[in-house]
């Protein structure tokens, strides 16, 4: 598409969120909302809707290659992505789930399930600052290196026992003799052919060439049947034509149209760097010396006119107050004489006058009871993005909307832009030079007019404000303070705490959206969620925050992710998936991976300290705990003793407490076995609990279909999907994988021109595994209801939750005096 259909597709999603922010921040606060169900819908379509525009800014960053359009993008894509997940945790808050199912809404929005699918920018990976792209490939080398090293010994056999060597040769000798003894036979065969053979007859001949006529008429009727029905089945519109399937010439032409955009982002963004150093030092050098002289003009005139409005010279303000900045921009001789006037009308106010002030009180705390109880319900809760969104819009209304570009068809950057936004930055370089300057002519001017005053004594005072704001501050000791990063990473990468993530992307965890949800739950029936709900969640909670350090810093803080469920439903592909998304370095705490390194008090905390500490610094990091039951064992097994897993109960959530808003690193953890844990020691360490279950019906037909496609099998009307995801109920995806592998070997697929796939070729490998059984779900379901969200869900759907809500006012205290 070109730059112009790009332009138009923003001032779509522009137009759409000024919407949005006119029904969010109305001109009088709307009042409190008592019924759940209705707040409920009112923030699913909030969430819906900022989907959208989501998905479009998105796109559009993707594609514009005007340097400062993309910047003002850039900050509206965060603020939506930012709101986005508050909308989410207002949700997660107001339905008790982690999960929604929202039917009726893209319903009445006239969307589609694909629509609620959450896009990961590209720009995650590909902005990359310089100083992190440098460790990033630090990094990698160091990974290389060690994986050369390693690699001869894994390449070494391990020795052969006698039983098993004799085993193979049997099995080989027993192979040779069977094809000889197959070959004899064959040969009698045809020996015994030679002698039956007979002068066949007239009649015999004739009956021959019937017996052709009628197989090979059958043969091509069948034929031209097949083909009339597939015709029909495509002009029906049931299936896709076969011209279809392979890529069309527009779509690569299109692919091939989006690759050479981003060429030509990164090309104007380096024009644009380099007009940004060109034009600076022209305005540096043209206008430095002209604003500089103004500046002090201007405040040497502010010192006359507040001396002639109060009788004496004003107290300059500090660097960390925004010096001169802030006298010019605030404060003139008339702004002062009113607020004299208001100190002194406050102080006058101030003062107690009896009876009569404690009248006006009671009466104010009977007022303010009383809206209390007017204002009893639900609530939005306050955004940290709303006002970087209404910013945006502004500036996107202001300047962007109406500009003409019929001339800049190139789509380059704009130099008088740049001028206006670096002549701030040059007057802010140049007002700290001036303010230095200004303060000693200002005591110059005090000594010689005022010198009964002591100016120097109220600069102390301010000074030691600061102080008190320093002392609070503790700073974290640093065991490696000597050491560099790169020894750090090459020490984590040999002990194996440091690992590289498997080239893996979110879309290719395969599933399919719930149907049922909606139904189910209006049924007061808790549905499992489906894979695609899963894989939604995890965008919200790991790899939006983690990719975007503004969004991250604002967005409410996730540290922990505990993700649970049976063995085989991607649990591992999932962790490999968010750090391949984000481009997070993988950091592996499992206990079985910690055991017998760095022994002692001083060596795990060594350990914790390195890793915490190389996670900060090339940030964004995942680390991830398998096994994560193991650390909170009610009762260690006695098998695991020697490897003592729960070592690090104590200190990883004591680690855990310094990672802040800015520290983009994020703790995952994954269990199979959640039940042997102490439930409460492992919710107090993950703030947020997935659960994964097995695949349903929609998302193993997507399984075997896409599975079976990757290892290279043909899908045929032979092959019975639809049976097959039938028969499949309760295994996994890991379960399919295995057995697909299995089948479809080098061999078979080489048969498949012949010999199509077919279902019953998957049965039996199937039946040799056992499934995740309804047991065992049930278990999973059950153990989840007793954390602090399963809870509160169980209390919301009985209505025990209004019973135990607070009781305000008046019954308030007569319950507390019962």
């Amino acid at each position: 598409m070109s730059q112009r259909t790009y332009n138009e597709l923003w001032a779509d999603a522009q137009l759409e969120l000024s919407r949005l922010l006119t029904e969010e921040l109305p001109a009088e606060p709307p009042r409190p909302e008592k019924d759940r169900v209705v707040f409920f819908q009112r923030l699913a379509m909030l969430y819906v809707r900022y989907i959208q525009i989501f998905r479009q800014l998105e796109k559009v960053y993707d594609q514009v290659v005007h340097p400062q359009k993309r910047r003002v993008i850039r900050v509206i894509l965060d603020g939506v992505m930012g709101r986005v997940l508050e909308l989410k945790n207002e949700m997660v808050e107001k339905e008790y789930s982690e999960y929604h199912y929202m039917d009726d809404v893209l319903h009445d929005l006239k969307l589609r399930p694909a629509d609620l699918e959450i896009p990961i920018p590209c720009y995650f990976i590909t902005e990359l600052n310089k100083e992190l792209h440098e460790q990033k490939t630090m990094l990698a080398d160091i990974l290389k290196m060690v994986e050369v090293t390693e690699s001869p010994e894994s390449l070494m056999v391990s020795d052969m026992s006698q039983e098993e060597a004799i085993k193979i040769i049997q099995v080989a000798e027993r192979a040779r003799q069977g094809r000889l003894r197959a070959k004899l036979n064959e040969e009698s065969r045809n020996m015994n052919r030679m002698y039956r053979a007979k002068d066949p007859g007239t009649a015999g001949l004739e009956l021959a060439a019937v017996c052709i006529q009628k197989v090979w008429r059958g043969y091509i009727q069948r034929k031209r049947a097949k083909i009339s029905r597939d015709e029909e089945m495509i002009f029906l519109g049931m299936v896709m034509d076969p011209k279809y399937r392979v890529p069309c010439p527009a779509e690569v032409a299109a692919q091939a149209s989006e690759a050479s955009m981003r060429i030509k982002q990164e090309e104007h963004e380096e024009d644009y760097q380099k007009s940004i150093v060109a034009v600076t030092k022209q305005l540096r050098d043209v206008e430095g010396h002209d604003i500089s002289k103004t500046m002090k003009e201007q405040i040497r005139q502010w010192f006359i006119e507040c001396r002639d409005a109060t009788g004496s010279f004003p107290d300059y303000p500090d660097e960390e107050d925004g010096g001169s900045a802030l006298i010019l921009a605030e404060k003139n001789p008339q702004q002062l004489k009113e607020e004299i006037a208001a100190k002194e009308e406050e102080d006058s106010n101030n003062k107690p006058k009896g009876k009569e002030e404690k009248k006006e009180k009671g009466k104010k705390n009977k007022g303010k009871d009383e809206e209390e109880e007017e204002e009893a319900g639900l609530k939005m809760l306050p955004s940290a993005f709303l006002s970087d969104l209404e910013v945006g819009n502004k500036t996107f209304v202001d300047f962007w909307q109406t500009r003409n570009e019929s001339k800049n068809f190139s789509q380059r950057h704009d130099v008088e832009l740049i001028k206006e936004e670096k002549r701030k930055v040059i007057e802010a370089e140049i007002r700290v030079q001036v303010d230095e300057q200004m303060r000693q002519e200002l005591a110059e001017w005090k000594l010689a007019v005022d010198k009964e005053r002591g100016g120097k004594t109220k600069g102390n005072a301010k000074k030691k404000k600061g102080s008190k704001s320093g002392k609070k501050k503790k700073k974290e000791k640093d065991l490696t303070a000597d050491r560099t990063l790169e020894s750090l990473c090459q020490e984590l990468v040999e002990q194996g705490l440091l690992k590289k993530a498997k080239n893996v992307r979110l879309q290719d965890y395969l599933g399919d959206y719930s149907y049922l949800g909606t139904t189910l739950r209006q049924n007061d029936i808790e549905p499992m969620p489906s894979l695609s709900d899963v894989r939604q969640v995890l965008s919200l909670y790991a790899i939006l925050p983690l990719g975007s350090q503004e969004v991250h810093e604002k967005a409410p803080l996730i540290k922990a992710i505990l993700l649970a469920g049976p063995a085989g439903v991607g649990k591992k592909m999932l962790i490999h998936a968010i750090c391949h998304e984000t481009g997070a370095n993988l950091f592996d705490l499992s206990p079985l991976n910690t055991a017998g390194k760095y022994p002692g008090k001083s060596g795990l905390a060594m350990m914790l300290h390195m890793v915490f500490k190389v996670a900060r610094l090339l940030q964004p990091s995942v680390i991830w705990i398998e096994d994560a039951e193991k650390m909170f064992y009610k009762k260690v097994p006695k098998e695991e003793k020697e490897l003592d897993p729960k070592r690090l109960k104590k200190d990883l959530p004591k680690s855990l407490k310094l990672i802040k808003g800015e520290d983009r690193v994020l703790i995952v953890g994954t269990t199979k076995d959640p039940l042997s844990a102490d439930i409460k020691s492992l919710c107090k360490m993950y703030s947020k609990i997935i659960l994964i279950p097995r695949p349903d019906y929609g998302s193993r037909y997507i399984l075997w279909k896409q599975l079976i496609k990757m290892q290279g099998g043909e899908v045929t009307k032979a092959l019975d999907l639809s049976s097959l995801a039938k028969i499949s109920d309760g295994y996994t995806p890991g379960h399919m994988v295995q057995v697909i592998q299995s089948v479809i070997t080098k061999r078979r697929v080489l048969q498949q021109a012949n010999r199509p796939l077919t279902a019953a070729e998957f049965v039996a490998p199937l039946a040799k595994i056992d499934p995740v059984f309804q047991e065992e779900e049930e278990a999973l379901k059950n153990w989840y209801a007793k954390t602090p969200l399963g809870k509160k869900r169980i209390k919301a759907a009985t209505g025990k939750e209004e019973e135990d809500a607070p009781v305000k006012g008046k019954d308030a205290k007569k319950k507390g005096k019962k």
